[in-house]
């Protein structure tokens, strides 16, 4: 029961996630770099704090937490800059692939790397017992993907130019393609980050949220990152005046409060999520390919919603129908052993 209700909140905080980009779309007349930033304010800095600050024991303040072991906290914001990397080149997946496809490859490679790379540095045994299942799980989960994959691929032969930018306007499937692969690597250092910031999980705190506080180190690397390339955008492309447009800070604003408040919600989930699975436990390792595969999920069907799948084939459909169902079945594969 406790490893369901785990898997549940886990669902609810990647629906979320796989919300995030919605509100997005409702930003006016500001260019990427600029509402990327703005965005990444909320998603990386203010709600991750505020969810930190939710693990403070009575008595004590983040700065505590933090210097109980400032090597741990050092090393999970080094593991944020490199992921930084990825959340802006996942950012830019989705402007030449779309969110279905973009989200797919990205976070695919993410579940791979980002789960079997903390068990490889853990000593783990990758061929036997527990490891053997761990892999396997894996497997099916890039077996879901890879199909999705394909169907998307299916999609993009059927269209024409024209076709394909009226549903993604950037559309570049060679170039996304790329940038998707290098944002799923660098993107499974988040995990990494979260592994090297365990010592930050006091006895004392909470369970629910003992996790939060290393998140918000790697978040902080994250937007470090970000923030040098937006900036830099900004400079290139001489678009620093977004930001003083008053007139548009009530709804941008709002919305990319709301986009990086839902965004957060996938780690806010994760970390409550995790501390009902049993320490040392195949789940508890699988838990971030959990993620992931939920995210692919639930992206792919706001890609339907959003029309982006507009125009497919009935065989194109069938095998993106296909690839969600090992997907889900991907999720339960760790509890059959």
């Amino acid at each position: 029961m406790n490893t369901l209700f785990g898997l549940l909140i886990i669902a609810v905080g990647s629906f979320c996630q796989s919300s995030s980009y919605v509100p997005i779309k409702k930003v006016r007349e500001w260019s990427w770099e600029s509402f990327w930033l703005s965005q990444g304010f909320f998603a990386w800095l203010v709600f991750p704090l505020l969810g930190a600050l939710l693990a403070v024991p009575a008595g004590s303040s983040l700065g505590q937490v933090i210097g109980a072991d400032p090597a741990a906290a050092f090393k999970a914001a080094g593991y944020g800059v490199l992921w930084g990397v990825g959340g802006l080149t996942f950012g830019l997946s989705m402007r030449y692939l779309g969110v279905a496809l973009g989200q797919s490859i990205s976070l695919g490679t993410c579940a791979a790397f980002g789960t079997l790379f903390p068990a490889l540095f853990g000593g783990a045994d990758l061929f036997h017992g527990s490891g053997l299942i761990l892999l396997c799980g894996v497997a099916v989960t890039l077996a879901g993907i890879a199909v999705i994959g394909y169907a998307g691929s299916l999609r993009a032969r059927s269209m024409s130019p024209d076709e394909k930018r009226a549903a993604v306007k950037d559309f570049a499937l060679t170039k996304g393609l790329a940038v998707a692969l290098l944002a799923g690597v660098m993107s499974a250092c988040f995990n990494l980050g979260l592994e090297a910031g365990r010592p930050l999980q006091l006895s004392e705190m909470n369970p629910l949220f003992a996790a939060l506080p290393a998140t918000w180190m790697v978040t902080l690397g994250g937007f470090a990152t970000n923030a040098v390339y937006c900036l830099y955008q900004n400079a290139k492309n001489r678009t620093f005046g977004d930001y003083a447009r008053t007139e548009l800070w009530a709804n941008n604003l709002l919305f990319c409060a709301l986009a990086g408040g839902l965004w957060y919600s996938q780690f806010f989930g994760l970390a409550i999520g995790r501390s009902f699975f049993d320490a040392g436990s195949v789940v508890a390792a699988f838990a971030w390919c959990i993620l992931m595969a939920l995210n692919v999920t639930f992206s792919n069907v706001w890609g339907i919603l959003l029309k982006e799948w507009k125009g497919a084939s009935r065989k194109t459909l069938a095998v993106l129908a296909a690839g969600l169902a090992i997907l889900i079945f991907s999720l339960v594969f760790p509890n059959l052993f």
